[in-house]
């Protein structure tokens, strides 16, 4: 039995080391060719290293400053988002999870009733626009200041916890938000990074809604500013002369396709180490009620 066992997990590791090879292997590519001559790519000879390494791509990319720019919009965009978003989603979840609150099961279904059924962007763009947000961003952060699903993940995370807790603050004379500041948030730390997680990411990949919404091109996200910059792209920008006078390519399309995207996923690479920790752990936890 314990013979089989370890074969066992020798195979799982195996078959999890393909999988994991089968994702990363593309992206390693990807990155080899961001940081490969052109003569290498056209010639089909970069695999998982960068060969002829130069930074043309990147230096192309920020050579305008544009770019820069749209790196922090897209910051500003996803901090204030995620953070009003946290602040909203729990604003909302921890009422709900209260059973005394009254009229709680109609707003549940209203609640639940938006999650399956929408305006649609025609009448979502009306409504943008006869609140004067266009062109501001908080034409974005407003209509999704909660995610519905989001939500009742932290209500339900927060219906599992002890409610002795709160009961014996609450003889002390602790107030609604002093128990949920200092006793409940602390104790929610898993859900609380995973939710954050997944809202940040989707406000740093934001493209449609600011396509829509935002006309200004100093005020758009890296996502609509890579996307512009890729449309732009063409021969006779990305050619020189050599020393010969003949004109000789020193960055390919596919170049600067891969330079973008490294460039757009780092900084959630470099978030996720932190917060990975937490992040099974409170999805587990606020959907499965304990």
């Amino acid at each position: 039995m314990q013979h089989s066992s370890r074969w066992f997990g020798r195979l799982n590791a195996l078959l999890l080391a393909l999988f994991a090879s089968a994702t990363l292997l593309p992206f390693v590519n990807m990155v080899a060719v961001s940081f490969s001559s052109s003569r290498a790519i056209n010639s089909g000879e970069v695999s998982f290293w960068p060969v002829e390494f130069n930074l043309d791509a990147y230096v192309n990319l920020i050579a305008d400053g544009q770019l820069l720019i749209a790196m922090k919009n897209t910051i500003l965009i996803t901090v204030v988002g995620t953070a009003l978003n946290m602040l909203f989603t729990v604003m909302a979840a921890y009422p709900l999870s209260k059973r005394r609150l009254k009229g709680r099961n109609v707003m549940l279904g209203g609640i639940l009733f938006t999650m399956l059924f929408g305006g649609g962007l025609i009448p979502n763009f009306l409504l943008i626009n006869a609140l004067g947000l266009i062109d501001s961003y908080w034409g974005l952060w407003l209509p999704a200041l909660i995610s519905v699903y989001n939500m009742f993940v932290m209500k339900t995370f927060f219906e599992g916890l002890p409610e002795e807790m709160e009961e014996s603050a609450s003889i002390d004379g602790a107030s609604d938000a002093t128990i949920l500041w200092k006793i409940i948030l602390p104790l929610s730390m898993p859900v609380i990074a995973a939710l954050t997680l997944f809202y940040a990411v989707g406000w740093w990949n934001s493209y449609m809604n600011v396509l829509i919404y935002i006309k200004s091109t100093d005020k758009v996200s890296l996502m609509v500013k890579l996307y512009q910059m890729l449309e732009n792209v063409s021969s006779q920008l990305l050619n020189t002369m050599n020393g010969e006078g003949v004109m000789q390519a020193t960055i390919t399309p596919e170049s600067i396709r891969a330079a973008s995207i490294v460039v757009a996923i780092l900084p959630i690479l470099c978030v996720y180490p932190f917060l990975q920790k937490h992040f099974v752990k409170g999805v587990l936890m606020g959907s499965v009620k304990g």
